[in-house]
């Protein structure tokens, strides 16, 4: 498939999905109480738990967000029990460009009609052909969608689990040439160790589907598959060769983005999120951090800006509605260029 059909396709994708640099030094003007994982020692002798991260004003208030959230004599001390953060993944954890499961969804396709070329001439995989590309550039999400409850279903979850692995051991970024599973954004990485260290429990929470993010999230950022929150299909209990397991029906049973993220966090963990962290892109952070911030105080919303062309990516909402909520309700706007010292770990050099 040409790259141009790809790329308006896997752009659907970040819509379906939930989709969407000076050195350190100096003091953070605070006291260092936990040593995280990765941590080095700051000018004042104190650890840094955020190494990755610029000395400044966004790097301070997360710092005294989790100081007093965590001192049993401050007023806006939390128990431990309701030290809950819930992360996007795509743009907020790693790149959304491309769309990795986005990708994935396409190469899902290709392999499908290779070994039966006659779904060529069905839907949804007909919108790929080249003199369907009107319809891809009219309908891309809609086509997107059922592409991806095609590529997603009709097999077991290991099986899934399997085909999820395979891509992800052999799929490389097209403009950093490494694994994707390389590009976990390392200030990010610093702060979810940072968060458990001091009793949170952290999850994420974005638009891919759950199973394919419970494939790397424990390895990327520690996080266990059990504490994914993400779009799901629908399933069945089925007993083959006295063996159980869960069939993956062909129907997507909910989509994660948007007014649906607070719903699905509701349902697995049952309580507002202290922290939530998402990005620009296509506001569909919006309503998870609108859900944290209302709670009791403290919270503390986190929204990933991403302005950093030469590191990373530069790019706006057109809207400009995650910029627009962050300001009315005070989350937290980070710059990458501005407040991470290092974007990604040590196998991409930027």
């Amino acid at each position: 498939m040409a790259w141009s059909r790809r790329a308006v396709l896997v752009a659907a994708a970040a819509s379906c999905l939930g989709l969407a640099s000076a050195s350190c030094g100096g003091s953070h003007g605070g006291t260092y109480t936990t040593v995280t994982a990765g941590a080095t020692p700051g000018t004042n002798g104190a650890i840094d738990p955020l190494p990755s991260w610029n000395t400044g004003p966004t790097k301070k208030r997360i710092l005294d967000f989790v100081t007093a959230a965590t001192n049993e004599g401050s007023a806006s001390f939390v128990k431990l029990e309701d030290r809950m953060a819930t992360f996007d993944n795509d743009g907020t954890l790693w790149p959304e460009k491309p769309v990795v499961e986005g990708v994935f969804v396409l190469d899902r396709a290709a392999a499908m009609v290779q070994r039966d070329p006659s779904l060529r001439e069905k839907q949804p995989f007909s919108s790929m052909l080249p003199a369907d590309r009107p319809n891809i550039e009219r309908d891309g999400k809609a086509a997107f969608l059922e592409l991806f409850v095609a590529t997603h279903t009709g097999m077991t979850d290991e099986a899934f689990a399997e085909e999820a692995r395979s891509f992800l051991k052999t799929a490389r970024h097209p403009r950093f040439g490494v694994p994707y599973t390389d590009l976990a954004y390392q200030p990010m990485v610093e702060l979810l160790r940072y968060l458990r260290q001091n009793g949170f429990t952290t999850y994420v929470c974005s638009g891919g589907d759950t199973d394919f993010m419970r494939q790397f999230t424990p390895q990327m950022y520690g996080i266990p598959p059990q504490q994914v929150i993400g779009s799901t299909v629908q399933k069945s209990f089925v007993m083959e060769n006295g063996r159980s397991g869960l069939f993956r029906k062909s129907a997507l049973a909910s989509l994660n983005d948007k007014d649906q993220k607070p719903v699905n966090i509701d349902r697995q963990i049952g309580k507002r999120p202290l922290v939530a962290a998402g990005n620009v892109r296509s506001a569909g952070d919006v309503a998870m951090l609108e859900y944290s911030g209302s709670r009791p105080p403290p919270s503390l919303g986190i929204v990933i800006t991403h302005d950093d062309a030469e590191r990373e990516f530069a790019y706006e909402e057109p809207d400009n509605a995650t910029r627009t909520a962050a300001r009315e309700h005070g989350f937290l706007l980070v710059s990458m260029k501005k407040d991470w010292a290092r974007v990604f770990g040590p196998s991409v050099t930027r």
